[in-house]
């Protein structure tokens, strides 16, 4: 199926009016899935004070004959709560599986934001039913951002166990789709997948542990980052078998922390390239100025004159200890 022409994918809108409470039903394919208590509650006080301002959207579904939300499920739930006995309701044609969760997905884009898993698995139920994987053409077709369905991605490529962590009802419990969308370019990194100890379920379940246990090791989700940043780093310095060996016993021991992974030889490697890049930026700039041009700029000259000296401290050093 086609992914062009958007307005194909819009359901034609039936007539607003109201319809009792106990004929609506969810929508089993609703992105939406976790509804946490302290915004619930909020909308509820709400709804109980001035009842529902704005229609849900519903259609028929001719299989089953009831009543079906495309949009408003948790004001739905809380019109039942405080036992509203009818809702108004604004009804829409009935929609075709991609029609549903495209129309959700615009929904969303206009909404307060959904948690990252649950989009996760429609956007997967959609790129089935469209046959469509491209990244550019679902964020134009759900409204979602391309960098959203990138994430997305991520997440499906986890273990339904894992899935299953990132949907507890319990926001206490609830793993943070964060977590693993920061630790997918550790586990995917070419070096790291070819190192013999690895396995990527039990790697994962390890990080997991240790984000979870006080001072297992990592304490923050960013901490990935500098995770990959060291393999990075000691695989342009060819010491694939030294963070391969930090590595394992990082993973196994919860009292290591992620300086362990710091091979000093491969920092310093980098650190140099990053300054002769620098330099070189520096250089060309400076060369390519009309000093005349820069007559006034006490700032900039001054600046350069810092510069300028600590180049020379440290290059003084530098020959300090070469001798």
């Amino acid at each position: 199926m086609s992914t062009e022409g958007t307005d194909t994918l819009v359901p034609a809108s039936i007539g607003v009016k109201a319809l009792p409470t106990t004929d609506i039903f969810p929508n089993p394919h609703n992105p939406r899935m976790l509804f946490d208590k302290e915004p619930m509650d909020v909308l509820r006080a709400s709804i109980k004070k001035v009842g529902i301002l704005v229609p849900l959207t519903v259609f028929k579904s001719k299989a089953k004959n009831l009543y079906v939300i495309l949009d408003g499920q948790r004001r739905w739930m809380c019109a039942k709560d405080v036992g509203l006995p009818t809702v108004p309701v604004n009804e829409v044609a009935e929609p075709t599986l991609a029609q549903n969760i495209v129309t959700m997905f615009q929904i969303h884009k206009l909404r307060e934001d959904w948690e990252l898993m649950p989009t996760a698995l429609k956007l997967e139920v959609l790129m089935g039913e469209l046959r469509e994987s491209n990244e550019k053409k679902l964020a134009s077709l759900t409204g979602l951002d391309q960098a959203v369905v990138v994430r997305c991605k991520k997440l499906l490529s986890f273990p339904k166990k894992y899935q299953d962590q990132m949907l507890d009802s319990d926001p206490e419990k609830r793993i943070k789709a964060d977590f693993f969308i920061e630790l997918h370019p550790v586990i995917t990194d070419r070096a790291v997948t070819k190192m013999g100890w690895f396995s990527k379920n039990r790697f994962t379940r390890r990080m997991l542990t240790k984000y979870q246990t006080k001072g297992g090791g990592i304490k923050a989700v960013t901490d990935f980052r500098l995770m990959k940043q060291h393999i990075s780093n000691a695989r342009r310095a060819g010491k694939i078998n030294v963070i391969s060996k930090r590595l394992k016993e990082f993973t196994e021991d919860d009292s290591l922390s992620l300086d362990h992974l710091e091979i000093k030889s491969a920092a310093v490697q980098e650190t140099v390239k990053r300054l002769l890049r620098n330099i070189d930026n520096i250089t060309e700039t400076l060369e390519d100025i009309d000093v005349s041009d820069y007559y006034g700029e006490e700032k900039l000259w001054k600046e350069l004159e810092n510069l300028a000296s600590l180049i020379r401290n440290k290059i003084l050093e530098a020959g300090r200890r070469l001798r």
